[in-house]
């Protein structure tokens, strides 16, 4: 095992609350729609313009507006999500995510996060943990979303190395399904009936470790 590959909501820090509302203001104020509590998960994992449409379609409107309407949209959502992660601080890192980086740094782990948030920089800046990665993918910068493994790729490509000696952490489906795709060992964080195809599933962070990483890696 020489790098891992972290998603971000889910697995460093829990912002999906901050997402789902940000999205429930525009969908309301917007486009006209009330998104149900059980809608955020299919938001899960996938980047903002692909929520947007996805909501676009829950409200039975694709097609109605136009590319500078829908920015616009995605913009304003991101403005009104940043108002609610200004809050964030060392005490939203999820439990056992600090003790891990510290194990795999010291290992010599090479470090990369690979998410689908524009605003990663940000939220890592306010957690105090942007000096433990080595690389940062931009989302933008990438062609094809979760489930495509294309960002798992450029997240192994630019710590110089080959994704099957790398371990993807994610708690979606799209990620799990990226992370197999980019052929790097999938470990997940949830309940194992969700993820049949993950090669490792845990039910929270907290039971994350070198240990348990690198056995699951051997263990393939």
């Amino acid at each position: 095992m020489e790098g891992v590959l972290f998603d971000l909501d889910g697995v460093i820090t829990d912002t999906a609350k901050f997402h789902f509302s940000a999205w429930r203001v525009l969908a309301r104020e917007k486009i006209g729609v009330e998104l149900p509590a059980d809608f955020e998960a299919d938001l899960k994992g996938v980047s903002r313009l692909e929520s947007l449409q996805r909501i676009i379609h829950f409200a039975g409107k694709t097609g109605v507006y136009s590319e500078a309407q829908i920015q616009a949209f995605a913009t304003e959502k991101n403005t009104n999500y940043l108002k609610l992660i200004n809050s964030l601080t060392k005490a939203d890192i999820l439990p056992g995510i600090k003790a891990l980086l510290d194990e795999l740094q010291q290992h010599g782990v090479k470090l990369a996060v690979a998410s689908a948030s524009n605003n990663a920089p940000i939220i890592l800046d306010k957690l105090g943990l942007t000096a433990y990665f080595d690389t940062l993918v931009d989302p933008q910068q990438i062609k094809n979303g979760k489930p495509a493994p294309d960002i798992f790729l450029a997240a192994a490509q630019q710590l110089g190395i080959a994704p099957e000696h790398c371990v993807g952490l994610e708690d979606s489906i799209a990620g799990m399904t990226a992370i197999n795709a980019a052929h790097a060992v999938s470990v997940l964080i949830g309940d194992p009936a969700e993820f049949p195809e993950a090669d490792w599933v845990v039910p929270t962070t907290e039971s994350l470790s070198y240990d348990l990483l690198q056995t699951v890696y051997d263990a393939r």
